[in-house]
């Protein structure tokens, strides 16, 4: 298949009206390769989307970049770099705005092509994103990565999601291996502790959110490809119960979810998983069958294996009025093959759409950002109106 679907669409930044419950945009940008956002509301209604972008993902030249969208405007900026070492491929950027007012932007940096190297560094702007103070180091023990926004719970501390790109010595790092774990700080980051998701292996991308009764709900990316994953804690995240599979299917890619004004729960996600694609990266891997029939992998090592061969479409979103219990409410915002068989953008045979991020703001408008083919980000607004409508 070629590339006719992005032939006439211009990443220019500016915010379209497709129909009175949505609009979106294409983000500017002049990198070949643009994955992994995440949006942040401020308080002035500026709205900001970081993400990396460079040649492909995982070399030295894949940085972190930030666009805004002003108040009252329809235009998108142009991304302006935010990291810059050339030594390390810079990814999975995440914004949190501190009840101090202060900006942080905190981002994953590894060796090339080796995710159980990456540290986990942060800066802060005191005046909204627009200059930044030094670059530290939040977190070094190598393979810590983060994906998922920061949480402020109802006790003040703040938590962080993490997981971990585990490999056995000697050998590559292939996510078989991957755990979760949350770092929870008393002092406004200064200092952390760490409690550990049990039974959490394949289990990564830890979304962390505090319901209407003030327990914690963590959905999670499964490497298995089958399901998202649910967790829960009701002491401030020092203990989880083990993840367990949700109604929901998913593909090894990434998910988000964010709670709306009215308590309910607003979900991202590819709604596809391992049973249900037709296309399979196996190479590395034994195909085997378990007692149920179903089709599962081992590595060398006789383990369950990581599956990468699931399709990254449809981009859905699904609307949960329970706590997460169940999602009756669900619409596409993007449909297409999903071909993310590469991470060639240079070649633009890459097809997917992914890692989204999701927040609502007080005027009832939530707000989606995702992978596009690998391209460019898109922006996408909508109302929860518009998810329930029946076309």
């Amino acid at each position: 298949m070629d590339n006719l679907k992005t032939s006439n669409i211009t990443f220019d930044g500016t915010v379209k009206q497709i129909d009175s419950h949505r609009v979106e945009a294409y983000l500017p940008s002049d990198c070949v390769q643009n994955h992994a956002a995440n949006l942040l509301p401020l308080d002035n209604g500026d709205l900001l989307c970081v993400w990396f972008g460079g040649t492909q993902e995982g070399l030295s030249d894949i940085h972190i970049y930030m666009s805004r969208l002003k108040k009252g405007e329809k235009q998108w900026t142009k991304a302006v770099k935010v990291s810059d070492d050339p030594t390390r491929s810079e990814q999975n950027p995440i914004l949190f705005h501190a009840p101090d007012g202060k900006l942080w932007l905190l981002y994953t940096a590894q060796t090339s092509g080796n995710q159980d190297t990456a540290i986990v560094r942060y800066r802060i702007s005191e005046d909204g994103g627009y200059t930044w103070g030094p670059i530290y180091t939040l977190f070094d023990t190598p393979g810590t990565f983060i994906r998922q926004p920061l949480v402020v719970m109802d006790n003040g501390e703040w938590l962080l999601p993490v997981f971990y790109c585990r490999t056995s010595e000697g050998k590559k790092w292939t996510g078989d291996q991957d755990v979760s774990a949350v770092k929870i700080s008393k002092d406004q980051g200064k200092t952390w502790e760490e409690y550990e998701v049990p039974n959490s292996l394949g289990c990564v991308h830890m979304n962390v959110d505090t319901l209407e009764n003030g327990t914690l709900l963590a959905l999670f990316r499964s490497r298995w490809a089958d399901h998202i994953y649910s967790s829960y804690s009701t002491d401030y995240g020092r203990t989880w119960s083990e993840p367990v599979p949700t109604e929901l299917p998913n593909n090894n890619s990434s998910i988000q979810f964010t709670k709306l004004n009215n308590g309910h729960l607003a979900l991202v996600y590819n709604h596809m998983n391992a049973e249900n694609c037709t296309e399979r990266r196996t190479s590395l891997y034994d195909e085997i069958e378990d007692d149920s029939g179903a089709d599962v992998y081992e590595n060398t090592e006789g383990g369950r294996t990581a599956f990468w061969g699931a399709p990254r479409a449809p981009m859905t979103i699904a609307i949960s009025e329970d706590d997460g219990k169940t999602w009756p409410h669900m619409k596409n915002i993007e449909v297409g093959d999903g071909y993310a068989m590469t991470n060639n953008s240079k070649d633009k045979l890459n097809r997917e759409y992914s890692y989204p991020t999701i927040k609502q703001t007080p005027d009832g408008q939530i707000h989606v950002a995702f992978t596009y083919f690998r391209q460019t980000i898109k922006y996408v607004s909508i109302s929860e109106e518009w998810v329930k409508r029946i076309c």
